[in-house]
């Protein structure tokens, strides 16, 4: 299985972003999870927001709750991040990845299927 992200840009503080992930190819049967995560400059990876494929159940990092949304198409195979209300400490290097489950906001540790980053930067 291969995971495509897309939709990073340049927002100014307040605007908006979509990230899609949009997974192809076997592989995801046992894959439950689809997590977005980022990594700003000189930190650390960290999770952002999940979605469980099947149940639709969410989770969001403390950080983006109230102005993220995750959405699954599973007729699409794809996986949606709408940005709202963006700040410029949201600038950083987006992925996706799938995992196991989504129960609580992502542990990089429990996602073994990466895609490639998106750059989202926020300013003005």
């Amino acid at each position: 299985v291969q995971l495509q992200a897309s939709g990073g840009g340049l927002a100014q503080p307040g605007g908006s972003l979509r990230l899609s992930c949009a997974a192809s190819g076997p592989g995801l049967d046992f894959k439950f999870g689809i997590g977005w995560f980022r990594q700003a400059p000189g930190k650390e990876r960290e999770g952002v927001s999940c979605i469980h494929r099947t149940d639709g159940s969410t989770a969001y990092a403390d950080s983006v709750k109230g102005r993220f949304v995750i959405s699954r198409d599973n007729s699409k195979n794809t996986v949606t991040l709408q940005m709202n209300n963006l700040k410029p400490e949201d600038t950083a290097v987006d992925y996706c990845a799938a995992g196991k489950y989504c129960i609580g906001v992502p542990d990089i540790k429990e996602y073994d299927i990466w895609g490639q980053g998106t750059q989202v930067t926020v300013s003005s």
